[in-house]
């Protein structure tokens, strides 16, 4: 099958005035078990792949550029940093993003051997297997050379590690590093209160230490870190819910608070579609 881009509406008829989708596709075997079929989706407007189920194809969301919200069973929440999302075949499930917002969905007939027990949730992606999935996820790639990365893929998703619970600190960090061990239980939810020097002590190190780490891992220190989370976030979720549920589900105290940081961050107020892409 030869890759070809075109515009395509998502699940659910488009509304007067939405800028239309745009979906360019690539895939690489198809038929084959060792197949892949990898779609790129990005909108001025918001991204939703709605609640059906695929009884033929396993699927993997991911998004280099934004945090996805997502929805199995009665389980809600966000895939956070070096993350995607994983559903079985015929699992019903909800992904969405925010606005200008690149999303890749890669459809596959196996499974990875480390996900055959997770039927859906988040899951790690190593930088290889991500930049792979941008790679034959876009023109030029030959039929060899996209097989062989769907190898590479499939061995770079591992489940999401579990976030510690409080007083269950063992001094060693699931995943690459502390922060980003703090990083992806924020990202399971971003109205999480919890303070650096709390989040040290449940991993037995100096708050001084875990702040290094989050200027080393993300370039800003914890507090900064966990404001852009929360915005980014909202943003996702500001298409389906309004804006006091949002500002709540990420943890603002008042609507007030929330407006203020959002229009400090993106130069316009929660509802208003910006006039150029936001930085």
């Amino acid at each position: 099958m030869s890759p070809r881009g075109h515009l395509r509406g998502l699940e659910g008829p488009a509304e007067a005035g939405d800028d239309p989708v745009r979906c360019d596709e690539y895939g690489y075997g198809l038929g084959r078990p060792d197949g892949i079929f990898v779609l790129k989706y990005r909108s001025s407007a918001g991204l939703s792949f709605g609640e059906s189920r695929q009884d033929f194809l396993h699927q993997l969301y991911w998004s280099p550029d934004g945090l996805l919200a997502t929805v199995h069973g009665s389980a809600v929440g966000f895939t956070g940093p070096r993350e995607a999302f994983w559903a079985q075949r015929a699992m019903r499930h909800e992904v969405r993003a925010s606005d200008r917002q690149t999303v890749y969905r890669v459809c596959l007939r196996e499974i990875p051997a480390a996900l055959a027990d997770l039927r859906a949730g988040p899951v790690t992606i190593d930088a290889e297997a991500a930049g792979l999935i941008a790679t034959i996820g876009g023109p030029g790639c030959d039929l060899t050379t996209a097989l062989a990365a769907r190898g590479r893929i499939m061995t770079g998703l591992r489940p999401a590690p579990a976030v510690p619970p409080a007083g269950a600190g063992t001094g060693s960090p699931a995943g690459p590093g502390y922060a980003m061990t703090v990083a992806r239980a924020l990202s399971r939810d971003p109205a999480d209160a919890t303070r650096l020097d709390e989040w040290a002590e449940r991993l037995l190190i100096s708050p001084k230490t875990l702040q290094r780490d989050f200027v080393r891992e993300f370039g800003v220190p914890y507090t900064r870190y966990r404001t852009l989370l929360r915005l980014s976030a909202a943003r996702v979720l500001l298409g389906t819910l309004p804006v006091t549920k949002v500002a709540h589900r990420v943890g603002y105290a008042s609507p007030s608070a929330f407006i203020s940081a959002y229009a400090k961050q993106y130069g316009h107020t929660p509802g208003t579609r910006p006039t150029a892409p936001p930085r």
